[in-house]
C-alpha cells in the first residue's frame, strides 16, 4: 500500500479521487498550477464536506481527519516524496506526457505513476517518462468518491509488479478494479460514449424529444439516468474528446462524433458545468 500520495489536478475528478485517498488514510497532496485553482479546490472541498456533517453522513472527527489528510500545493516539486502519483490533468495527451516526463525524474524510481485518462494511450503517456514500466492507468469515475468501478490499465510497458501494486490499493480504498488491457475508450467508455453520440444523433434527427429519449431509456432499459442527461453531466466536451480519440484510433466509422455534438462544444455548452448542453440548468 502507498502511504503518501500526490494528485495532479485540482478539478472535480482530482479532488475527488484525492478525498478517495484520504478517506483510506493516505497523505494526499494535489498540486495545480495556479493559487487561485488551489483556493478555489479547498473551498469546494470544505463545502462538501460541510454538507456531508450537515446531512449526517460524515461524522465532525472525520471530516477533521480528512482535512487533515489532505494538503494543497502549486510547486510540482512538492510532490517528490510520493510513492504513487495521480494525473487527472486536462485530457489532451502531450499535456500529459509533458508531467510524466517531469514527474519521472522528479519522484523516486520506484515510485508508481499512474493516468486518470479516460481514453488517451497510456502506452503515450508511459513513452515519455524515463521509467515507462511504472506507468499505469488508473482510470476513476465520476462521481470518485461514489463510484466503486476504477479501471487498471495496462499500457505495452506497464510492469506486472507496477499494475499488481495499483489494482491492489485500488482495493485498499474501498473500490472495485477491473484489469483492462489498453485499448480505446478501455471498457467502460467504448461501451458508453457511443451510446451518448447516438442519443443526441437521435435527437437530432428529430426522432424523438431529448426527455421522451432519456426517458426511454430509463423505463426500458432500467437506466437509472438517461444518456443526455448524463452526457450534460460527464459534459459534452468530453464526449467529443472521446469520441474523436475512439475515431482517431480506430478509423472506424462507428465512432465519428455527431455533428450536433461538435455544434454544442462550439457553442460552449457544454452541460451542467456551464448551465446548458442539451438540457438547461439555469
Amino acid at each position: 500500500m502507498f502511504e503518501q500520495v500526490a494528485v495532479i489536478g485540482a478539478g472535480t475528478m482530482g479532488l475527488d479521487i484525492a478525498q478517495c485517498f484520504a478517506s483510506a488514510g493516505r497523505n494526499v497532496i494535489v498540486r495545480d498550477v495556479s493559487e487561485a485553482i488551489v483556493s478555489a479546490a479547498k473551498a469546494r472541498l470544505t463545502g462538501a464536506l460541510e454538507r456531508s456533517v450537515a446531512k449526517g453522513r460524515l461524522a465532525p472527527g472525520e471530516r477533521d481527519k480528512l482535512l487533515e489528510n489532505i494538503s494543497f500545493t502549486t510547486e510540482l516539486a512538492d510532490c517528490a516524496g510520493a510513492q504513487l502519483a495521480v494525473e487527472a490533468i486536462v485530457e489532451r495527451a502531450e499535456v500529459k506526457k509533458l508531467l510524466f516526463a517531469e514527474l519521472s525524474k522528479l519522484l523516486a524510481p520506484g515510485a508508481v505513476l499512474a493516468s486518470n485518462t479516460s481514453s488517451i494511450s497510456i502506452t503515450e503517456i508511459a513513452s515519455a517518462a524515463t521509467n515507462p514500466q511504472r506507468v499505469v492507468g488508473m482510470h476513476f469515475f465520476n462521481p470518485a468518491t461514489v463510484m466503486k468501478l476504477v479501471e487498471v490499465i495496462r499500457g505495452a510497458f506497464t510492469s506486472d509488479e507496477t499494475f499488481a501494486l495499483v489494482k491492489a490499493e485500488a482495493e485498499a480504498i474501498g473500490k472495485t478494479p477491473v484489469e483492462v488491457n489498453e485499448a480505446p475508450g478501455f471498457v467502460v467508455n467504448r461501451l458508453l460514449i457511443p451510446m451518448l453520440n447516438e442519443a443526441v444523433g437521435i435527437w437530432a434527427e428529430g426522432v424523438a424529444s431529448a426527455a421522451d429519449i432519456d426517458a426511454a431509456m430509463k423505463l426500458g432499459c432500467n437506466h437509472p439516468m438517461g444518456p443526455l442527461a448524463l452526457a450534460d453531466l460527464v459534459g459534452l466536451d468530453v464526449v467529443l474528446s472521446i469520441m474523436e480519440t475512439l475515431h482517431r484510433e480506430t478509423g472506424d466509422g462507428k465512432y465519428r462524433p455527431h455533428p450536433k455534438l461538435r455544434q454544442l462544444v462550439r457553442a460552449g455548452t457544454l452541460g451542467r458545468k456551464t448551465g446548458k448542453g442539451v438540457f438547461d440548468y439555469r
